[in-house]
């Protein structure tokens, strides 16, 4: 990694309908020392992709009005300029399909809803270093 890269911390994509939770991540997202970009709906999020913002990782909410995560996620698999973004999926859904969906359409890691702050962060950790290893 080049100086360059190493001195702007890496930006992380957040998206989930519920505030709450949207805080919650956010403000675990930057405690680890990146840039969060927060979307709250799928509809967002998509504009925010479509922006050109270099992500290192994303988080998405699998249940979200206008657009899915899983749509999301299969979106940024048929953009050469987006699909190496890992995403880390997450839902409060008990439906262990929705984990299964979220792997198929590309989703690198996949988080069931509660989840303790260590958890979200070994995730994000594991999500970022995969990024930075495919920018290399």
């Amino acid at each position: 990694m080049n100086e360059e890269q190493s001195d702007k911390p890496a930006i992380v994509l957040i998206a989930d309908d519920d505030p709450a939770i949207l805080r919650l991540v956010k403000a675990i997202v930057e405690k680890e020392g990146y840039t969060v970009v927060a979307a709250r709906d799928g509809k967002e999020a998509y504009k925010f992709l479509q922006s050109g913002e270099p992500f290192a990782a994303a988080v998405f909410d699998v249940v979200m009005p206008y657009i899915q995560g899983t749509e999301l996620v299969r979106y940024m698999q048929s953009e050469k300029r987006l699909m190496k973004i890992p995403v880390l999926m997450m839902t409060a859904e008990q439906n262990p399909r929705l984990s299964s969906d979220s792997f198929s359409a590309g989703a690198v890691a996949f988080l069931p809803k509660p989840f303790t702050t260590s958890q979200l962060q070994t995730m994000l950790r594991m999500c970022v270093q995969r990024s930075q290893g495919n920018a290399k």
